[in-house]
């Protein structure tokens, strides 16, 4: 493994809730993201996973200091972001890029394509050789779009031309990080598959390293070297890419992958888990372990106390899961008997 890049440690963040008589008062506070503790390495692809609300794009937000964090700390390259003012920050943000979710919103329509792709050169006041129009066209040719398209508007492309487009103004800075946040749940799933096609290519030419949120899990494995589940601002299982979706031991992310279609029906299929109830609301979420509402292994033990982060005793070297009551090693739903080599 590389070294670390981006290391987020007890990172938190909560949004107040305004209410009552007089609005500006505190009711209460959205838990987004309560304490989670991840690192990206250098070239690799980190895959955040869960469903819609669980506060991964918080994470991505916060990873970019796009947000300011209620508590824990961000480092980047060994030096401490936390609080960085915006001076200390301009020099690392041309090295930590986003992509956002929307090609539809995320792209001024009254910009055209070369405005849209050389703005972060302009601001930063970066002269590349041969001008930034020539670099320009050179990173719409990388993201496979017509250099000659440098002077149309965003509303003359597709949602996957206008992703590539996305994907060309993070590069112009030549960052070593790219936070991809869903930056294909807009598109056909057959443009989804260009663009992370595309990722997948510059990541291996270029050596970038991605933290890329999604919530498909299909799209994370193609993508991702290591996986990370989050559920209700928690990070609940952590590990290779392999290790987690051939062994899942937390209920929740073995309820997710049970929920992946079959890519071939003559296979003997999977399990399939329904989980009962709705995801507890972040205002107010429940003791202990977050997932016990809906957790058919649930005991007395999840509400009193919140299960740590650790490797379990037949799991593989930097998998890590929060559970009191884990599941046993599975491949595709079937127990197995794991190599006694990775017994601790």
């Amino acid at each position: 493994m590389s070294e670390p890049l981006l290391e987020m440690s007890g990172l938190t963040k909560h949004f107040p809730v305004a209410g009552g008589l007089v609005l500006r008062r505190q009711v209460g506070r959205v838990h987004a993201v309560d304490g989670i503790d991840l690192t990206v390495h250098a070239g690799e692809t980190l895959g955040l996973v869960g469903e819609s609300g669980c506060g991964k794009s918080t994470t991505g937000r916060l990873a970019a200091r796009l947000l300011e964090p209620t508590a824990g700390a961000i480092r980047y390259g060994g030096r401490d972001i936390t609080h960085a003012t915006r001076r200390e920050m301009k020099p690392i943000r041309t090295e930590i890029q986003m992509v956002f979710q929307d090609p539809y919103s995320s792209l001024n329509p009254r910009h055209t394509v070369g405005t849209i792709v050389g703005g972060p050169m302009e601001i930063n006041g970066i002269d590349p050789p041969g001008g930034r129009d020539r670099r320009v066209r050179e990173l719409l040719e990388i993201v496979g779009l017509n250099p000659e398209h440098y002077n149309r508007f965003p509303h003359e492309f597709s949602g996957g031309q206008r992703q590539r487009i996305g994907v060309a103004r993070a590069l112009s800075l030549n960052p070593r990080l790219i936070i991809a946040d869903e930056p294909v749940s807009a598109l056909d799933v057959s443009i989804q598959a260009q663009v992370v096609n595309l990722l997948r290519r510059l990541q291996q030419e270029m050596g970038i390293a991605f933290l890329f949120i999604a919530h498909d899990l299909a799209v994370v494995r193609h993508f991702s070297q290591r996986v990370a589940v989050m559920y209700l601002g928690k990070i609940v299982e952590i590990g290779d890419r392999e290790s987690v979706y051939s062994g899942p031991r937390h209920p929740y992310t073995h309820a997710l992958l049970s929920a992946v279609p079959e890519a071939t029906p003559d296979t003997e299929p999977r399990e399939r888990i329904r989980l009962a109830g709705d995801v507890p609301s972040p205002v107010d979420p429940p003791s202990g372990c977050r997932f016990r509402t809906r957790c058919w292994k649930a005991r007395e033990r999840c509400a009193a106390e919140e299960p740590p982060l650790v490797r379990l005793e037949d799991s593989r070297e930097g998998h890590l899961t929060a559970c009191h009551f884990p599941e046993r090693p599975t491949v595709h739903g079937r127990d197995v008997v794991l190599d006694p080599a990775l017994r601790t």
